[in-house]
């Protein structure tokens, strides 16, 4: 029987005892009904895995031992961030999941000219708390270690005005890049726009702000396919350690 994963956010240690709360233990005690004896294996981000036995199950808390954390090689070797145009409902999430599992590092969601949502207010921030706990089960079950972060949703124009070391690449059927060479030492940006695709204005912006175009083949990807196609084939070139 495969043994849960959790991600937690409270302190983990090696080789103690701990009283999970909250949402952990409600979850651990009404869903997946665990009982005494039971082992299951909890993360919080550090890189580590703490394989836990159930000692304890009560209303609100579930107590727990913790044995000796492990470090799995399941993250990747090539640092991403996905810049992502916000879609709507169950295509963002899709996409958010899939990326999360294909290993990338951070998304940071964009407003973009052809954006059919609109966020505003406490929105803003239940749609990203939202995004993030899509990013958290994606990373419990894929056995993933380390949560990318989901950053509040931005402009476009405010996330090119940030500059870094990255390999810049913009995701456009109608360019002519390939992808080719040794890994990029700092790692890839990657820009995927929204439904309805980037603007011109903003196609233009993003390489005048180092963005280079590339292409995947001669079809038109959707937006919550797109990510799954780039991210597989950057981590074939570049993910694996060596």
């Amino acid at each position: 029987m495969r043994i849960s994963r959790l991600f937690t956010t409270q302190p983990l240690g090696a080789n103690c005892s701990l009283e999970l709360t909250d949402a952990t233990a409600h979850y651990l005690g009404k869903v997946l009904r665990v009982g005494t004896g039971d082992a299951l294996v909890l993360f919080g981000g550090d890189g580590l895995d703490y394989p836990a036995t159930v000692i304890n199950v009560g209303k609100h808390v579930v107590q727990v031992n913790i044995g000796t954390p492990t470090a799995p090689a399941t993250e990747s070797a090539l640092y991403t961030v996905l810049g992502l145009g916000i879609s709507r409902g169950e295509r963002m999430d899709y996409a958010i999941q899939k990326s999360t599992e294909l290993g990338v590092s951070l998304i940071v969601p964009l407003f973009t000219e052809h954006c059919e949502v609109k966020l505003s207010g406490e929105r803003v921030d239940k749609r990203q708390s939202h995004w993030q706990q899509v990013a958290i089960s994606a990373c419990e079950q894929s056995g993933r270690v380390k949560v990318p972060l989901i950053e509040a949703p931005q402009t476009l124009a405010s996330w090119l005005a940030r500059a870094d070391g990255t390999l810049r690449l913009l995701l456009d059927h109608e360019e002519s890049g390939r992808l080719s060479g040794p890994r990029p030492a700092a790692g890839v940006s990657l820009l995927i726009g929204p439904e309805g695709g980037l603007a011109p204005a903003e196609i233009a912006a993003a390489k005048q702000a180092g963005f280079v175009g590339i292409r995947l083949g001669a079809r038109v990807l959707r937006t919550e396919t797109a990510p799954v196609a780039a991210l597989s084939l950057l981590q074939y070139l570049w993910g694996e350690p060596g």
